[in-house]
């Protein structure tokens, strides 16, 4: 119980950690550059990511302060906040699919990068939000939803400071598929998790769940681009 409570009083922190790394993959591309934004749909998904990322921040330390009303309530604008973010990455991929008469392989790719991230995203908020009344089930699916947005973090800081990484991962169209490598990272993060689970609670109820689900939304990724029912899917997705 030591550990446990350990790692949820100090959870806080590993999120602030994580909403640095948000900072640095995205200071170059957005935060540097925010008034030469073509669309205000760029500063829509980032106001939305931004309002999740510190949720996570502030949730766990007004639980670990002992403050569970107010947890409550900043709680209930997540009610609000996930249908703005929903919103707000679909319209901002459609966006950038504007214009193109065809798809290519790695149109589709990237199609299915974003939208099962959101069906993995919705599944991990759905379910925290289900186990609301199971404080510990609770906070490890919220902690978990943070997983499927790793790639646009990961992607960013290895394209523009690590690109020599790029020569290990496969390429789709001469194009090297750099969330290969924030998948990877999700996983072993997960691994580690579940071993510690176990070993700490002897619980196996979670995050192998969660591991599971995020290895069949990297094999999607990897794979959906590949078959023809995505295809017309992607294609019915752009035109629509």
């Amino acid at each position: 119980m030591k550990l446990e409570k350990s790692l949820y009083q100090k959870s806080w922190l590993y999120f602030i950690v994580f909403f640095l790394f948000m900072l640095w993959g995205f200071w170059l591309t957005y935060f540097t550059r925010i008034l030469d934004q073509k669309s205000y749909r760029m500063h829509l998904h980032g106001v939305a990511l931004i309002l999740w990322c510190l949720m996570l921040i502030i949730q766990p330390y007004l639980i670990r302060s002992k403050k569970v009303k107010l947890h409550k309530k900043i709680g209930k604008f997540s009610y609000f906040l996930v249908p703005f973010l929903l919103f707000s990455t679909i319209d901002l991929l459609k966006y950038k699919l504007q214009g193109k008469a065809t798809l290519s392989n790695s149109d589709n790719f990237f199609i299915a990068l974003v939208l099962n991230a959101l069906v993995a995203f919705l599944i991990l908020y759905g379910l925290a939000i289900y186990n609301k009344g199971k404080g510990t089930i609770h906070a490890r699916y919220m902690l978990c939803t943070a997983f499927p947005m790793f790639t646009p973090i990961t992607d960013r800081i290895i394209s523009i400071h690590f690109p020599s990484l790029l020569r290990y991962v496969p390429a789709i169209d001469g194009k090297p598929i750099a969330p290969v490598i924030g998948f990877a990272l999700a996983d072993l993060l997960l691994i580690g998790l579940c071993i510690w689970d176990w070993r700490s609670h002897r619980r196996w109820n979670v995050f192998p769940f969660v591991l599971l689900l995020l290895i069949a939304y990297h094999i999607s990724v990897l794979n959906f681009y590949k078959y023809p029912f995505w295809v017309k899917f992607c294609a019915w997705f752009a035109a629509f």
